[in-house]
């Protein structure tokens, strides 16, 4: 095979979700979305391959005009040799993005007191990158009438589909 041709779920693989946090919309208002790269280690990439990592509990910050991710967990690759090879799971990871959009965040954080939340991670053109949601806590109020909302659009789509075949 040609060195610039690739098969097709070699494409496909390069362009895939690794995870997804479906927690995040339910217990967090979405304000703003971001896309920003990770660094990581080999060893994590060859493990974010093979799909191994949980964002569910992870939440990002700015430290010292940084961006980090805080406890997002990569299990250890299952192939590696040797300890020497392998990284640790829960390591705070640096994100990477301009300093002015890190600085903008910051001080909306600071401001509004909202956190940034991890939404999805995923390669794109063989790189990995992780897709960020500016965030407002939701109580328990707002869950509700979250529910109930969704709730109601659905019986009013039921009641459009009955009438429509009625007629």
């Amino acid at each position: 095979m040609a060195k610039g041709k690739k098969t097709k779920s070699e494409r496909d693989s390069n362009n895939s979700v690794i995870a997804t946090n479906r927690q995040a919309r339910r217990n967090f208002e979405i304000l703003d979305t971001f896309e920003a790269g990770i660094v990581l280690k080999g060893s994590e990439v060859k493990s974010l391959r093979e799909a191994q990592a949980t964002i569910g509990e992870a939440f990002a910050r700015v430290e010292d005009g940084e961006l980090f991710l805080v406890n997002m967990h990569i299990n250890p690759y299952s192939k590696a040799t040797a300890d020497m090879f392998s990284h640790e799971p829960t390591r705070k990871r640096k994100l990477l993005m301009h300093r002015r959009e890190i600085q903008k965040l910051g001080s909306r954080m600071d401001q509004q007191r909202l956190t940034l939340v991890p939404m999805s991670m995923y390669f794109l053109n063989g790189n990995v990158k992780l897709e960020l949601g500016l965030a407002k806590g939701k109580n328990v109020v707002d869950r509700r009438e979250t529910i109930a909302k969704r709730d109601a659009d659905r019986d009013a789509d039921r009641e459009i589909a009955r009438a429509r075949r009625r007629e």
